[in-house]
């Protein structure tokens, strides 16, 4: 059976809170849809419901059996061992909606970017969400508010957690050159800084 938003999930995090504004995201009537860096499948899982196929790629193979073994029971899910950025095993152009969560990060951004564009097809939908690091007065700021909310959220989820297992990497980047290279690369695209130390990048593909 899909997962719902209203069912529990089976850990919190700060990316797993931010799965709720993907899912919202996702256009009317999609079809086709790639969670890049899927870990162990569980944004896969809950798009499941609401696309009528998914395919979450990651380049670590604990993770794909994981996400395999966690997804038995969701027929229109499926999961590929590989970097998306190297193999060239998802079609150009074949997805209607493509997302990522906190991956792009490991990545080059600007390459990423128009790798994560090129498999969209005409009218779809780019959703990232991903970290920044802090480099002025204000960024420290803003990142200080998010403190009470993460401890409250964390209390009332039982902690931070997630699959063992996951890959970490310090992010580079800085808040402000995301959003900049981010309107560059993707025309258009909507940038917002969120509460939890998370920023949001969408866009829609020109020719619908």
């Amino acid at each position: 059976m899909p997962y719902s938003d209203r069912m529990p999930k089976p850990y919190w995090n700060h990316n797993v809170h931010y799965h709720r504004l993907v899912l919202d995201a996702v256009p009317d009537g999609c079809a086709r849809a790639l969670d890049l860096g899927c870990g162990d499948g569980l944004l896969v899982r809950e798009l499941a419901g609401r696309v009528g196929e998914v395919t979450g790629v990651d380049r670590s193979a604990e993770m794909i059996r994981l996400a395999r073994e966690r997804s038995v029971e969701i027929p229109n899910a499926a999961f590929v061992e590989a970097d998306f950025m190297a193999v060239h095993v998802m079609p150009q152009g074949g997805y209607d909606f493509v997302s990522a969560v906190a991956v792009i990060h490991h990545l080059d951004f600007a390459a990423a970017l128009d790798r994560m564009a090129a498999l969209l097809a005409p009218g779809g939908r780019l959703v990232l969400v991903g970290l920044a690091a802090n480099r002025t007065p204000l960024d420290w700021v803003v990142s200080g508010a998010g403190l009470p909310a993460a401890r409250l959220l964390a209390r009332r989820h039982g902690g931070k957690t997630g699959p063992p297992g996951m890959p970490v990497q310090e992010v580079e980047m800085a808040w402000g050159e995301v959003r900049r290279a981010a309107r560059e690369r993707l025309p258009g695209s909507r940038y917002r800084r969120h509460l939890l130390w998370r920023y949001s990048v969408v866009w829609d593909r020109p020719g619908a």
